[in-house]
């Protein structure tokens, strides 16, 4: 054991691990309660300027089950967030690429987070990975393929909007999984 009583995981572990942490009520039951949390910040927390920069704080259940439970109910619970989302406020119309993006950031998330210390290194190096390769590239790729304008048309302003928010989200959410790891992690460790 290491300290926090957090265990090193190797990544086929993780997977494993990760999996096998549905097996608690306790666990589907918080990530119920985090789902609708993350409706609740995304109805009243969400700033949108123009049609490509949102700017809310509905992800932060996401990133709190990503940690507590790994890459795998990171995933799971970012798809079916993101389908419940949608079927709650439908903007235009359902397309499968974001809820992938957001099954992806899911496991991002939840590899480099799950069973470690949540260090501002680590949550930097998540936040930049989602950053980077999910919002601007796979989002932006999904935005061109829904709207028809030019990829490199869109892709300046999803880079500043990621660039400002890079450093904003990494200390929200360093601090918020710091509450985490200090308040709640320890319940899921006992039982």
């Amino acid at each position: 054991m290491t300290q926090n009583n957090v265990k090193p995981v190797v990544s086929k572990s993780k997977w494993i691990s990760s999996v096998r942490e549905f097996r608690s009520t306790r666990v589907v039951v918080f990530c119920g309660m985090m789902c609708a949390l993350a409706i609740v910040l995304n109805y009243t927390s969400t700033i949108r300027i123009g049609d490509y920069i949102r700017i809310g704080f509905s992800g932060i259940p996401n990133r709190v089950v990503d940690y507590l439970f790994g890459p795998f109910v990171g995933a799971v619970f970012g798809g079916a967030l993101d389908i419940i989302k949608y079927f709650l406020t439908p903007t235009g119309g359902f397309f499968p690429g974001f809820t992938l993006t957001a099954m992806l950031g899911g496991v991002i998330h939840g590899y480099i987070l799950y069973r470690r210390r949540p260090t501002l290194a680590r949550v930097f190096a998540a936040q930049l990975l989602v950053k980077v390769l999910l919002n601007c590239g796979l989002n932006t790729l999904w935005l061109q393929m829904l709207y028809g304008q030019g990829f490199m048309a869109i892709l300046p302003g999803r880079i500043v909007s990621n660039a400002v928010m890079l450093p904003v989200d990494t200390l929200l959410y360093y601090i918020i999984l710091q509450a985490v790891d200090r308040y709640i992690r320890p319940r899921f460790l006992e039982g």
